[in-house]
Protein backbone atom coordinates (compact mmCIF):
# COMPACT_ATOMS: atom_id res chain seq x y z
CA UNK A 1 0.00 0.00 0.00
CA UNK A 2 1.13 3.21 -1.08
CA UNK A 3 2.22 5.74 2.00
CA UNK A 4 0.18 8.49 2.61
CA UNK A 5 1.35 12.00 1.72
CA UNK A 6 1.46 13.93 4.86
CA UNK A 7 1.87 17.89 5.95
CA UNK A 8 2.55 18.92 9.29
CA UNK A 9 1.50 22.84 10.28
CA UNK A 10 3.73 24.63 12.58
CA UNK A 11 4.22 27.80 14.44
CA UNK A 12 7.15 27.17 16.83
CA UNK A 13 9.77 24.93 17.75
CA UNK A 14 7.98 21.80 15.99
CA UNK A 15 8.30 18.83 18.59
CA UNK A 16 5.55 17.38 17.38
CA UNK A 17 6.52 17.53 14.26
CA UNK A 18 10.28 16.35 15.30
CA UNK A 19 8.19 12.88 16.69
CA UNK A 20 6.52 12.56 13.55
CA UNK A 21 9.20 12.70 11.18
CA UNK A 22 11.35 10.14 13.07
CA UNK A 23 8.11 7.84 13.09
CA UNK A 24 8.16 8.08 9.52
CA UNK A 25 12.18 7.45 8.72
CA UNK A 26 10.72 3.66 9.26
CA UNK A 27 9.96 2.07 5.69
CA UNK A 28 7.44 0.26 7.41
CA UNK A 29 5.62 3.21 8.49
CA UNK A 30 2.09 4.08 6.32
CA UNK A 31 2.88 7.84 6.44
CA UNK A 32 5.63 10.27 4.80
CA UNK A 33 6.04 13.73 5.54
CA UNK A 34 6.12 15.41 2.22
CA UNK A 35 5.77 19.19 3.72
CA UNK A 36 6.18 21.42 6.36
CA UNK A 37 4.52 24.61 6.76
CA UNK A 38 4.33 27.09 9.36
CA UNK A 39 2.67 30.64 9.04
CA UNK A 40 5.49 31.89 11.43
CA UNK A 41 9.60 32.56 9.07
CA UNK A 42 11.35 32.39 12.53
CA UNK A 43 9.35 28.58 13.35
CA UNK A 44 12.58 26.71 14.65
CA UNK A 45 10.96 23.80 13.39
CA UNK A 46 11.66 25.03 9.41
CA UNK A 47 15.04 24.39 10.23
CA UNK A 48 14.68 20.95 11.62
CA UNK A 49 12.96 20.08 8.76
CA UNK A 50 14.77 21.63 6.04
CA UNK A 51 18.04 19.47 8.17
CA UNK A 52 15.73 16.42 7.41
CA UNK A 53 15.70 16.95 3.56
CA UNK A 54 11.57 17.80 3.86
CA UNK A 55 9.57 20.46 1.58
CA UNK A 56 8.97 24.03 3.75
CA UNK A 57 7.14 26.66 3.47
CA UNK A 58 6.22 29.93 4.92
CA UNK A 59 2.45 31.69 4.59
CA UNK A 60 2.62 34.89 6.70
CA UNK A 61 -0.84 34.74 8.10
CA UNK A 62 -0.13 38.43 8.41
CA UNK A 63 0.20 39.07 4.92
CA UNK A 64 -3.75 38.87 4.46
CA UNK A 65 -5.16 41.09 7.91
CA UNK A 66 -8.15 39.40 8.99
CA UNK A 67 -8.97 37.64 6.12
CA UNK A 68 -8.74 34.35 7.33
CA UNK A 69 -10.29 32.13 4.71
CA UNK A 70 -7.42 34.28 1.80
CA UNK A 71 -4.79 33.10 4.59
CA UNK A 72 -6.17 29.55 4.13
CA UNK A 73 -6.80 29.44 0.38
CA UNK A 74 -2.90 29.97 0.39
CA UNK A 75 -2.31 26.93 3.19
CA UNK A 76 -4.45 24.93 0.74
CA UNK A 77 -2.91 25.81 -2.93
CA UNK A 78 0.22 24.72 -1.27
CA UNK A 79 -1.29 21.78 0.53
CA UNK A 80 -2.71 20.83 -3.44
CA UNK A 81 0.62 22.12 -5.12
CA UNK A 82 2.43 19.17 -2.86
CA UNK A 83 -0.23 17.03 -3.09
CA UNK A 84 -0.75 16.41 0.32
CA UNK A 85 -3.15 14.05 1.48
CA UNK A 86 -3.19 13.85 5.48
CA UNK A 87 -2.65 17.30 8.05
CA UNK A 88 -1.48 17.19 10.99
CA UNK A 89 -1.38 20.02 13.55
CA UNK A 90 1.88 20.34 15.90
CA UNK A 91 1.51 23.53 17.63
CA UNK A 92 -0.04 25.39 14.97
CA UNK A 93 -1.40 28.76 16.46
CA UNK A 94 -4.04 29.32 14.16
CA UNK A 95 -7.51 28.79 14.18
CA UNK A 96 -9.10 27.69 11.04
CA UNK A 97 -11.97 28.22 9.80
CA UNK A 98 -14.88 26.33 8.64
CA UNK A 99 -14.16 26.88 5.22
CA UNK A 100 -11.10 24.86 5.53
CA UNK A 101 -11.93 22.37 7.62
CA UNK A 102 -14.70 20.68 6.01
CA UNK A 103 -12.11 20.58 3.24
CA UNK A 104 -10.26 17.98 4.98
CA UNK A 105 -12.84 16.46 7.39
CA UNK A 106 -11.55 13.19 8.39
CA UNK A 107 -7.81 13.71 7.24
CA UNK A 108 -6.87 16.60 9.25
CA UNK A 109 -5.74 15.77 12.96
CA UNK A 110 -3.98 17.64 16.01
CA UNK A 111 -2.55 16.98 19.29
CA UNK A 112 -3.65 18.40 22.37
CA UNK A 113 -2.00 18.95 25.74
CA UNK A 114 -5.13 17.75 27.46
CA UNK A 115 -7.37 14.34 27.64
CA UNK A 116 -10.26 15.97 26.14
CA UNK A 117 -13.17 17.26 26.43
CA UNK A 118 -11.46 18.30 29.68
CA UNK A 119 -9.08 21.83 29.17
CA UNK A 120 -10.10 22.52 25.78
CA UNK A 121 -8.04 25.82 24.33
CA UNK A 122 -4.73 27.24 26.02
CA UNK A 123 -2.75 27.07 29.15
CA UNK A 124 -4.06 23.63 29.86
CA UNK A 125 -1.29 22.56 32.10
CA UNK A 126 -2.29 25.57 34.42
CA UNK A 127 -5.59 25.02 34.69
CA UNK A 128 -5.51 21.23 35.35
CA UNK A 129 -3.45 22.24 38.51
CA UNK A 130 -5.53 25.05 39.58
CA UNK A 131 -8.92 22.49 39.02
CA UNK A 132 -7.18 20.01 41.29
CA UNK A 133 -6.99 17.28 38.34
CA UNK A 134 -5.62 14.24 39.43
CA UNK A 135 -4.73 13.05 36.25
CA UNK A 136 -3.90 14.80 32.90
CA UNK A 137 -2.06 14.02 29.28
CA UNK A 138 -2.81 14.09 26.02
CA UNK A 139 -5.83 13.59 22.97
CA UNK A 140 -5.00 13.40 19.64
CA UNK A 141 -8.54 14.37 17.52
CA UNK A 142 -9.77 14.38 14.42
CA UNK A 143 -10.38 18.41 13.57
CA UNK A 144 -14.03 19.92 13.58
CA UNK A 145 -14.67 23.62 13.33
CA UNK A 146 -15.56 23.38 16.84
CA UNK A 147 -12.15 24.45 18.43
CA UNK A 148 -11.09 20.87 20.57
CA UNK A 149 -13.91 19.12 19.79
CA UNK A 150 -13.21 16.37 17.28
CA UNK A 151 -13.34 12.66 17.43
CA UNK A 152 -10.96 11.50 20.00
CA UNK A 153 -8.33 8.53 17.82
CA UNK A 154 -5.94 8.00 20.89
CA UNK A 155 -5.41 9.33 24.62
CA UNK A 156 -3.02 8.52 27.37
CA UNK A 157 -2.98 10.11 30.99
CA UNK A 158 -0.11 10.28 33.81
CA UNK A 159 -1.19 11.16 37.35
CA UNK A 160 -0.33 14.24 38.55
CA UNK A 161 2.45 14.60 41.49
CA UNK A 162 1.95 16.72 44.33
CA UNK A 163 5.35 18.24 43.20
CA UNK A 164 4.45 19.24 39.94
CA UNK A 165 4.15 22.81 38.62
CA UNK A 166 2.76 23.74 35.38
CA UNK A 167 6.77 23.20 33.70
CA UNK A 168 7.06 19.43 35.19
CA UNK A 169 3.60 18.57 34.08
CA UNK A 170 4.32 19.88 30.31
CA UNK A 171 7.34 18.47 30.23
CA UNK A 172 5.79 14.76 31.36
CA UNK A 173 3.10 15.30 29.23
CA UNK A 174 5.25 16.16 26.45
CA UNK A 175 6.24 12.69 26.43
CA UNK A 176 3.02 11.77 25.94
CA UNK A 177 2.69 13.31 22.78
CA UNK A 178 5.89 12.35 21.32
CA UNK A 179 4.71 8.76 21.93
CA UNK A 180 1.03 8.68 20.79
CA UNK A 181 0.85 11.16 17.87
CA UNK A 182 2.88 9.48 15.67
CA UNK A 183 0.09 6.18 16.56
CA UNK A 184 -2.66 8.18 15.63
CA UNK A 185 -1.14 8.81 12.46
CA UNK A 186 -0.08 5.52 11.33
CA UNK A 187 -3.78 4.35 12.95
CA UNK A 188 -5.31 6.89 9.73
CA UNK A 189 -2.80 6.63 7.30
CA UNK A 190 -3.97 3.27 7.31
CA UNK A 191 -7.30 3.57 7.61
CA UNK A 192 -8.04 1.96 10.63
CA UNK A 193 -9.63 4.57 12.26
CA UNK A 194 -12.14 6.94 10.27
CA UNK A 195 -14.12 10.36 11.94
CA UNK A 196 -17.20 8.45 11.53
CA UNK A 197 -15.93 5.84 14.30
CA UNK A 198 -16.73 7.23 17.35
Amino acid sequence: MARKRVAILISGRGSNMTALVEAAKDPAYPAEIVLVLSNRADAAGLARAQAEGIATVVVDHTRFGKDREAFERALQAELEHHRVELVCLAGFMRLLTPWFVRRWEGRLINIHPALLPAFKGLNTHERALAEGATHHGATVHFVVPEMDSGPIILQDRLRVLATDDADSLAARVLEIEHRIYPQALALVARGEVAIGDR
